[in-house]
């Protein structure tokens, strides 16, 4: 099977890394051409616009960093739905609404194509392993085609429901990791202020009740202060913060630790944090606080 790839960020490149190496036939695009030339050295093949890699592929996948650049690769002009042909399937990586998944879903279905939304988690460390948790929402028949593509790319891989269920999976996913992050940084300026040894109060928690996996991956970054490791940006968990608002609202479900959540991501890119690493969120915290924890270890 001809794949196609749009997209070669943070989680994009390791990605599309991983379908070479299984040994699929792979066209790409990027915006920026140097992530383009390295694959290509490896084997893949240069497309200049979403359009070429749809018309050179079966299965098209996309790797996107927000909404708009999901729509202008899908909806646009010289984009994905529009050299669509009957018979493909369309897949976005992407973490967006519901009701973008929706709408680029109908528009697939008017050209005869298929559209699953399959947003992605575990981060860059485990793109690069192939080791991904993929959610997906779309046509049963149209993700069992596509299934083989994705066992490339992650190894917990679920059909979730109808079109927009993948993404709404996800979101649900992130509003865990949002208010789970604001909650274990909270946790570790409280107990180092009131004077626990944050390395020591770190081990305990982690294997108490209190643990969460965003207490493990966040902590150690706080306690060592090292932020400026973006593995994960804290622009894009506000970005997702915003949209499980959005869908919050449009299900008539109020949030409140994850409004609070959202508050707080908003301040910290306000005080300049949003390049930094999520965990950066407990720098805002800290400077409420008057302490640093990183000091204190």
């Amino acid at each position: 099977m001809k794949v196609g790839f749009i997209g070669l960020g943070r989680m994009g490149m390791p990605m599309s890394r991983n379908l070479l190496q299984a040994g699929f036939y792979l066209t790409v695009h990027n915006r920026s051409r140097p992530k383009v030339d390295d694959l290509v050295r490896h084997g893949a093949h240069l497309a200049s616009n979403p359009r070429e890699v749809t018309q050179a592929s079966d299965l098209v996948l996309a790797c996107l960093p927000d909404v708009p650049t999901v729509e202008e690769v899908f909806l646009g002009e010289n984009g994905v739905i529009e050299a669509s042909s009957p018979g493909q399937v369309l897949v976005d990586l992407s973490t967006v609404g519901p009701q973008t998944s929706r709408r680029i879903a109908r528009e697939a279905q008017a050209k005869g194509a298929a559209f699953l939304d399959a947003p992605v988690s575990g981060g860059v460390e485990r793109a690069a392993q192939a080791s991904l948790t993929i959610m997906a929402g779309g046509d049963e028949d149209a993700f069992q085609k596509a299934l083989p593509i994705l066992q490339a790319l992650g190894d917990t891989i679920r059909h979730v429901g109808p079109s927009g269920s993948g993404s709404v999976v996800k979101l649900v996913n992130q509003l865990l990791v949002g208010v789970h992050t604001l909650a274990a940084s909270e946790a570790l300026v409280l107990g180092a202020k009131a004077g626990a040894d944050p390395r020591l109060l770190l081990e305990i928690l982690r294997s108490s009740w209190g643990a969460s996996f965003m207490l493990s991956r966040n902590g150690p970054v706080i306690l060592d202060g090292t932020y400026d490791d973006a593995r994960g940006p804290l622009r894009l968990l506000l970005k997702d913060s915003s949209l499980v608002a959005d869908m919050a609202r449009e299900a008539c479900v109020p949030l409140y630790a994850g409004s609070q959540a959202l508050k707080m991501f908003q301040r910290a890119a306000d005080m300049g944090l949003a390049e930094l690493d999520l965990s950066a969120m407990a720098l805002v915290l800290e400077q409420d606080a008057g302490i640093r924890v990183s000091e204190e270890t």
